[in-house]
């Protein structure tokens, strides 16, 4: 379809240009173009097409961003928990060299930049949350943005106690009572348990399968020791650690000094050869 072509008379341009001067030369000047006798030029131009390209430009670079933006692909188990060895066993072809790494007590006050750190490193962790933790809408919408950063969330009871010294209703209301705290924050329920100070009870795990979380204590951890309680200690430990090998559960917590510690922490063991699980590879007992 042709498209209509806008005409300027040029003859009359010297009359727009000079009108912006004072009001008697304007004057003087406008007599003089009216009594022209010069025939005005039409000069056809494609404003209304330079235009239409511009913005069929704009929607394909659109289409093309959200091509980018594409769903993450869903990732399928390639490590079991061993609970009485305390590391992941590999499936299949997955790559034995691996390790977990999972934050205690959050979110407290540096999970957020934990994961944030975490995130800007490709890596992604479990976050065992204390529902003591989770009082103030501050709190929940730092639960979301560890959750936005691509870190999964366990369950770390209610008020972190001793398990083992309370009754069993005790022991429902710290493990269930907290998932359903994390459940009307963020829509979903734990698939991982981890009880206080490690200490479980034949309750605790019937109630953990129950509610279809895989109960994991851990490997190794030393941010709560007073020789590593700075951060170049720490990070020197945790990569430098025996304890360090294939399928291994690194637990540290929500600290100042592992927070500083941790790209250090991260680089050092990647370094070592060995990359890091993510928790959607963990197979969950009921698989």
């Amino acid at each position: 379809m042709n498209k209509p072509k806008m005409l300027i008379a040029l003859g009359a341009l010297p009359l727009l240009v000079l009108s912006a001067c004072g009001d008697n030369e304007s004057e003087e000047t406008a007599a003089e173009v009216d009594g022209t006798d010069e025939p005005v030029e039409e000069v056809e131009t494609d404003i209304e097409d330079d235009v239409d390209d511009e913005l069929e430009s704009d929607d394909e670079n659109d289409n093309a961003d959200e091509e980018v933006e594409e769903e993450p692909e869903d990732l399928e188990p390639q490590y079991t928990w061993n609970q009485e060895a305390g590391v992941f066993e590999s499936i299949g072809d997955a790559q034995s060299e691996a390790v977990l790494l999972t934050i205690d007590d959050a979110p407290d006050n540096h999970a957020v930049e934990m994961a944030e750190i975490l995130h800007n490193l490709d890596v992604s962790a479990i976050f065992f949350v204390n529902g003591h933790f989770l009082t103030t809408e501050e709190q929940e919408e730092e639960l979301l943005q560890i959750i936005d950063y691509g870190h999964a969330i366990g369950n770390h009871t209610m008020g972190h106690p001793d398990l083992q010294t309370l009754s069993e209703e005790e022991q429902y209301e710290e493990i269930v009572g907290l998932n359903d705290v994390i459940e009307d924050i963020s829509g979903e329920r734990p698939d991982f348990f981890r009880a206080p100070f490690g200490l479980n009870t034949d309750y605790t795990r019937e109630l953990a399968k129950d509610e279809e979380m895989l109960l994991m204590n851990w490997t190794y951890g030393y941010d709560w020791e007073s020789d590593y309680l700075e951060a170049e200690p720490l990070a020197d430990v945790m990569v430098n650690t025996e304890l360090l090998r294939n399928g291994a559960n690194l637990l540290m917590h929500d600290r100042e000094w592992t927070k500083d510690a941790l790209e250090d922490i991260v680089l050092g063991i990647e370094e070592k050869g060995y990359r890091f699980i993510h928790p959607d590879e963990i197979a969950l007992e009921d698989e």
